[in-house]
């Protein structure tokens, strides 16, 4: 099956899509709270500071900054999911370990949420927003996987229960 799919195609598919679900959540929450875009602003904010870069007068300049970093890394992100869908092919035991990796980075991300809603710029935004701007992304991209890739089902359940698929 991995023979039939392009690997970076795929997952740069898959990155956008739960991107553009997490940008349209936090537009919806943003907008429901009276300040559009104030999300990525300060993520856009935050992201030229960690490099150093002297902040622009404009709000869009922020937006645009966190937007093209925020569809970038999750084309990044599609395209590791991607790479472990393919590679579960030839070992079923890779989509185990990538399950736990996936629960761990979960959990530590909702505890940074949380430390930056409460000591950043952010304080509007709560933890649980985040958590469901993540879980419909991650709904997203494994939907999207689930359907290019059906034999999934059997390699993860092959992984759970230590057999061969």
């Amino acid at each position: 099956m991995a023979d039939r799919h392009n690997t970076i195609q795929e997952g740069i598919l898959a990155g956008f899509l739960s991107a553009s679900v997490i940008a349209i959540w936090l537009l919806a929450v943003d907008a429901i709270a009276g300040h559009p875009f104030f999300t990525p602003e300060v993520l856009g904010r935050g992201l030229l500071s960690v490099f150093g870069i002297k902040p622009s007068d404009t709000a869009m300049t922020y937006i645009v900054v966190y937007t093209i970093f925020h569809y970038a890394a999750f084309a990044l992100i599609g395209t590791l999911v991607a790479s472990v869908a393919h590679a579960a092919r030839r070992t079923p035991a890779v989509l185990a370990g990538f399950l736990l990796l996936f629960i761990a980075f979960e959990l530590g991300f909702y505890g940074l949420a949380g430390v930056l809603s409460v000591n950043s710029q952010l304080q509007g935004l709560a933890w649980y927003q985040i958590m469901v701007a993540n879980l419909i992304a991650s709904a997203v991209m494994l939907t999207f996987m689930w359907r290019r890739h059906p034999e999934l089902k059997r390699e993860f359940q092959a992984a759970l229960e230590g057999t061969d698929a």
